[in-house]
């Protein structure tokens, strides 16, 4: 009776380590997906660079509004190929972008919002 208990305790052992096993694999393989996917976008989405920042009109009669665009978006502004920012200067207005990494580089864009009488 030992015995079978003894076999019976070791098979269901092996079952549950065999499911965690491939439970585990499964996640790295998932996790490397991603990772792949997210390498992917950031090389589609400029790789580390300003792609663009600008307003659409670039000049705009006092009180009147615009849009400033950047790509790609950044946080609190979600990720987004088409993400404006509505602005309402008063008066003309250079508006700069500065992106920095986690090692001190950065970069810099910067448009003018010609505002007109």
């Amino acid at each position: 009776m030992g015995v079978a208990i003894l076999i019976a305790a070791l098979k269901l052992g092996w079952i549950f380590y065999s499911r965690w096993n491939s439970n585990q694999e499964a996640l790295r393989a998932q996790a490397a997906e991603e990772a792949e996917k997210d390498r992917r976008a950031v090389e589609m989405m400029g790789n580390g660079e300003i792609l663009s920042f600008y307003a659409v009109p670039m000049v705009i009669r006092r009180g009147d509004h615009a849009s400033m665009k950047i790509e790609p978006g950044v946080e609190p502004v979600k990720p987004t190929l088409t993400r404006c920012l509505p602005v309402s200067p008063k008066k003309t207005t250079e508006y700069t972008l500065t992106a920095e990494d986690g090692k001190g580089h950065t970069l810099t864009r910067s448009f003018v919002l010609h505002v007109v009488k």
